[in-house]
């Protein structure tokens, strides 16, 4: 059983030996795809040693520069969170993430995010996602490992893989969104509207950007619906043309 179209993505990840016990994990549980968001090392002999017989999942692993290029192709991220976060989000339980993602991906791509070892995810970086799973801790140690957080995940998208959820039961349906940088531009796009008309004060934004970028990633348009919001855009930049 194979999961072609579910990538582990690491978001600057510390340890060399956490990437390479990352391959191990999700070996294990049959997925492939691993992509490293600025890693502070990469390749490295502690990885391979760590991945222990996972070495073709670090010999094809990703290095990207950013967030915003690791999910560009994929409607459907879910981002971890270990804490809880001043805009209020979807948040999934890793059973619910996994089998959304495994129902996504029978039609598009689809992402995991993980953050870096003692951080975790920027609200920045989180803005990428369409929902939060949190893995339940004894909060007297919340402290996870990495690729110990990666297993419990992968593990449980092999469950949902296993149970024969139906596509379309559940997560992505008919319903195909647009890929996800096309969606990145739309939000660039307005963002630069909102300026240029004066409702958005960029030296005071209060979080206004946050949750329009939110509710798109809520809403996933389809590249047509997109086609038609740049549209208005474009149409709200040009000035009126005079009445007669």
């Amino acid at each position: 059983m194979a999961f072609p179209h579910i990538h582990i993505i690491l978001v600057r990840p510390q340890h060399p030996g956490n990437i390479g016990a990352t391959a191990r994990a999700m070996k294990n549980m049959g997925l492939s795809q691993l992509t490293l968001v600025a890693p502070r090392t990469f390749p490295a002999e502690e990885a391979i040693a760590r991945a222990a017989g996972a070495d073709d999942i670090l010999a094809n692993t990703r290095v990207v520069a950013s967030v915003r290029e690791a999910v560009a192709d994929c409607p459907l991220v879910v981002a971890t969170s270990a804490r809880p976060r001043t805009i209020a989000w979807p948040c999934l339980t890793p059973k619910e993430a996994a089998s959304a993602l495994w129902v996504g991906a029978q039609t598009v791509p689809v992402a995991l995010l993980f953050g870096a070892e003692r951080t975790g995810l920027t609200n920045d970086e989180i803005d990428f996602a369409q929902a939060l799973v949190q893995i339940p801790v004894d909060p007297v140690f919340p402290s996870l490992n990495l690729a110990a957080a990666v297993q419990i995940l992968c593990y449980e998208i092999r469950l949902s893989a296993e149970a024969g959820r139906p596509p379309g039961g559940e997560g992505l349906t008919a319903h195909k969104p647009a890929p996800q940088e096309a969606l990145n531009q739309l939000i660039d796009h307005l963002e630069r509207v909102l300026i240029h008309i004066g409702f958005l004060d960029r030296s005071n934004p209060r979080k206004l950007m946050r949750r329009l970028i939110r509710l798109f990633r809520r809403a996933a348009p389809d590249a047509n619906e997109i086609l038609i919001l740049r549209g208005m855009l474009s149409a709200i930049e040009r000035p009126y043309p005079p009445k007669e």
